[in-house]
């Protein structure tokens, strides 16, 4: 026996969303006993060989409580210190600022001017999950209001320039599993979409997709950036999601480095990913 692993929902969705079904069996095969449990609950997560933050949607509205019970579990993927930096999305302007090709990100505290691009824009929380609190506005629109609603949650704004791209050819997702490149999907725009019946996150339409050489080269860029600003190796990594957009020139633009609990795409996928990402989880216990 490898040892106890344990994926990590919310009280909403204590065994997940169905992405990971296929991983259950994948690290069961590799000698793991598998068990999901909400975050919040009574498991046992101190006495788990591993435990990994799968679907753990509801952190937004309490995300203090959420970090300090990451910080309380020894064996966590990712890392307590990893989820505290990803899960504000102030780390774009980290990235932005470290010479990476980001979109436009710009932060508004509560009580700071905001200033809007000349283009049509999106107004989002940084603190957040499944777009929700994203508003997209045209160009010279007024945005104070939602800007006071999310200030009034105590939320810090981020407003970046829309990427009409995401009209045509929406996102792509680059997954990484233990730093090395393992698969890619399409999202289509979530701006507008229905929210799903846990009410955590908003439907989307998911696609295989064979990413193009400049959009790998970004991700692999990113991957590298964010390691050095985390102060760790790539292969410390168990997961990451690298989504991209194309901006007005055509060239790929970072719109999220997922490294807390992102669907990973592994129903559209090859069946071989379930096992990649098995193989590297006991990679981060070696």
């Amino acid at each position: 026996m490898t040892g106890t692993a344990i994926l990590v929902g919310c009280a909403e969705l204590p065994s997940g969303d169905g992405d990971d079904d296929a991983v259950v069996p994948a690290l069961e095969s590799l000698g793991f006993s598998v068990s999901w449990a909400a975050w919040d609950s009574d498991a046992d997560f101190a006495a788990a060989d591993v435990v990994i933050l799968r679907a753990t949607w509801d952190y937004p509205a309490r995300r203090e409580s959420f970090l300090s019970w990451c910080e309380s579990v020894p064996s966590l993927c990712n890392p307590a210190a990893v989820v505290r930096w990803n899960t504000d999305k102030s780390y774009l302007v980290e990235l932005l600022d470290a010479g990476l090709a980001v979109v436009p990100t710009t932060l508004v505290a509560p009580g700071d001017p905001a200033r809007v691009p000349s283009s049509d824009f999106v107004v989002k929380p940084s603190v957040g999950a499944g777009s929700r609190g994203a508003a997209r506005f045209a160009a010279g629109a007024d945005a104070s209001a939602h800007l006071a609603a999310l200030h009034a949650e105590g939320h810090t704004a981020l407003i970046q320039p829309y990427q009409s791209s995401v009209d045509t050819s929406g996102e792509l997702a680059l997954v990484y599993l233990g730093g090395i490149y393992s698969h890619a999907f399409s999202k289509s725009a979530m701006l507008g979409s229905t929210m799903d019946a846990s009410g955590l996150y908003l439907s989307e339409k998911l696609a295989p997709a064979a990413p193009p050489a400049d959009a790998v080269a970004l991700a692999e860029d990113v991957l590298d950036a964010a390691s050095a600003l985390l102060g760790i190796l790539r292969a410390e990594l168990l997961y990451a999601r690298v989504d991209l957009v194309r901006g007005a020139d055509g060239k790929p633009l970072l719109l999220e480095l997922e490294l807390t609990e992102p669907s990973l795409g592994f129903r559209q996928t090859d069946p071989e990913a379930a096992t990649r990402f098995a193989s590297a989880v006991r990679q981060q216990l070696a």
